[in-house]
């Protein structure tokens, strides 16, 4: 799957040279956080969210700082700043040459870029052309619509048993050789030491996620480091 899958299209969008309370009134008519702003022949140009009206003049939110930090930064950024919280034009608060995206991204590298520049959209693009946008909500929509797809599967103790091992050995964080899984009926049992208390649903998770399995029974303890506290499933001291 990859980014023509899941993208919006057609896109809202706007012009540079709209004012600042049309893109607000769009924003708000449509239920949307952001917009790519487009030429008259629809190439991208940049992109305006909430984020860029939080700092205005008419809210009285305009950054405040000492005088001596006013001096460091220069006129230049305070002209700059000025400008961002005055201004009644898109293109004066757009972020110019956003990061973009095309249709055959993968997923993965969506993802990544999100996460990497902290960002909630991607325009689509193709020869500069705006031809759709990915959001988070995209992606919530594409876990939604897989979710069902996974079968409930039927499958015998021992291969329910071979495939969470299997997984578990594809983990650098499983310590494989301090478990034991038994199944029973499609029920996994797990016991064994884990070296990190967050280990412990990290595996339960790993046996719920096997095709076939019914139930997860945890019987994993954990040996505090600095103690040598044995801790139980359930948070009990099952030995010191």
């Amino acid at each position: 799957m990859n980014v023509k899958h899941i993208m919006t299209w057609p896109v809202f969008s706007i012009g540079p040279d709209a004012t600042v309370l049309q893109a607000v009134q769009l924003m708000l008519r449509h239920k949307i956080s952001g917009l790519p702003v487009v030429d008259a022949d629809g190439k991208l140009l940049g992109i305006v969210t909430e984020g860029d009206f939080l700092r205005r003049a008419e809210l009285a939110t305009e950054r405040r700082r000492p005088n001596w930090l006013n001096f460091l930064l220069g006129p230049g950024r305070l002209a700059d700043e000025y400008v961002h919280t005055h201004t009644r034009k898109v293109a004066d608060v757009m972020t110019s040459e956003p990061y973009t995206i095309t249709e055959a991204t993968s997923l993965e590298e969506v993802v990544k870029l999100m996460e990497k520049h902290r960002i909630k959209r991607l325009p689509v693009v193709r020869d500069k052309q705006l031809v759709g946008i990915v959001s988070r909500a995209n992606l919530l929509h594409a876990l939604a619509s897989l979710a069902p797809a996974v079968p409930a599967t039927a499958a015998s103790d021992e291969t329910i048993r071979t495939n969470l091992l299997g997984e578990l050995e594809r983990q650098k964080w499983a310590p494989v050789g301090f478990l034991n899984v038994i199944v029973r009926n499609g029920v996994v049992d797990l016991w064994g030491t884990i070296t990190d208390e967050r280990q412990r649903q990290a595996i339960i998770v790993a046996a719920r996620n096997t095709p076939g399995v019914k139930d997860v029974q945890d019987h994993l303890v954990w040996v505090e480091p600095t103690s040598g506290v044995v801790i139980g499933a359930k948070g009990e001291v099952v030995a010191a």
